[in-house]
């Protein structure tokens, strides 16, 4: 096969940002796993990392804001046989689009979720997302953001995900088995992708970071839910466990439909007849 995933289009993060890893990790990833391009699609949000999809060849299909768990259900179930990423960053994933984490954990949704956690909206110059601290001082901020941080792995375990781990740019080889677990894996699998903002976060940096990373022991029992939970339970201040917290095999979404077994729906073209929905199109010309 090839590994040739290259676009037209060049990136346009800041110098030294984490995306340019997760973007490299994510290329090894395929490559590993010997996906051609034509067999798995990204649905993107708004964001900076929502921008990684334009910088890959493959399926892409952008929505909005906070929305891109949303497109990546429709595209399951339209073709079951794809592999779909949803990549987009903390503020889209963890802000706009939480209520859509938390019902696709829990059905079960058979995707792959890269989340770019920097704890800033880095496209809208900065505020304070919902992963960062409460003495987060921004522009907008300039007594901190007074609300306590959201932890994504506790959040997503605690609505059902079958697959949660977390990753930093830092540590590529980490990283990239990750994402090559979390594809390969059959359900909903949150990735959450420590990715400073260099532009944005003169707090939480590479240097910041490095300094309380912590790989998951060896010993840690992946399919047992109370342990990852308690794992999820760090002070980020101290340390910041890596690795994949939990991993477990349920019934994906869909399963259950009748009308979704077999042929994925997007095939089903023998009994398409352009003149049924005509008059539905013309209500909105």
């Amino acid at each position: 096969m090839s590994c040739n995933y290259e676009s037209d289009f060049a990136s346009q993060w800041c110098p030294g940002c984490g995306n340019f890893d997760t973007l490299e990790c994510l290329k090894t990833a395929l490559c590993n796993l010997q996906i051609e391009a034509r067999d798995f699609v990204i649905a993107a949000g708004i964001g900076q990392a929502a921008k990684l999809g334009f910088s890959l060849r493959c399926n892409l299909l952008a929505g909005l804001h906070g929305r891109a768990l949303p497109l990546a259900l429709g595209l399951k179930m339209a073709n079951h046989k794809l592999q779909v990423l949803a990549v987009s960053g903390d503020g889209c994933f963890y802000a706009e689009g939480g209520n859509h984490l938390l019902h696709n954990a829990r059905r079960n949704l058979d995707i792959t979720m890269l989340a770019s956690d920097n704890r800033v909206f880095g496209l809208t110059k900065g505020q304070a997302s919902p992963t960062a601290a409460a003495d987060f001082i921004t522009k907008i901020h300039p007594e901190g953001s007074g609300a306590q941080p959201l932890e994504p792995t506790l959040l997503a375990l605690s609505a059902g995900a079958t697959f949660v781990a977390k990753a930093f740019t830092g540590n590529p080889d980490e990283l990239t088995a990750i994402i090559e677990a979390g594809i390969n894996h059959q359900g909903f699998a949150l990735i959450d992708i420590l990715s400073p903002c260099v532009s944005f976060n003169k707090v939480n940096t590479f240097a910041w970071l490095k300094k309380r990373i912590e790989p998951i022991a060896e010993s840690h029992d992946r399919n047992n839910r109370a342990a990852a939970l308690q794992l999820a339970q760090f002070n980020p201040e101290e340390k910041i466990p890596t690795g994949i917290y939990y991993q477990t095999e349920k019934p994906v979404y869909g399963a259950h439909k009748k009308a979704l077994s077999g042929e994925p729906i997007a095939g089903r073209t023998q009994n398409y007849k352009p003149e049924r929905v005509k008059p539905l199109f013309a209500r909105y010309r």
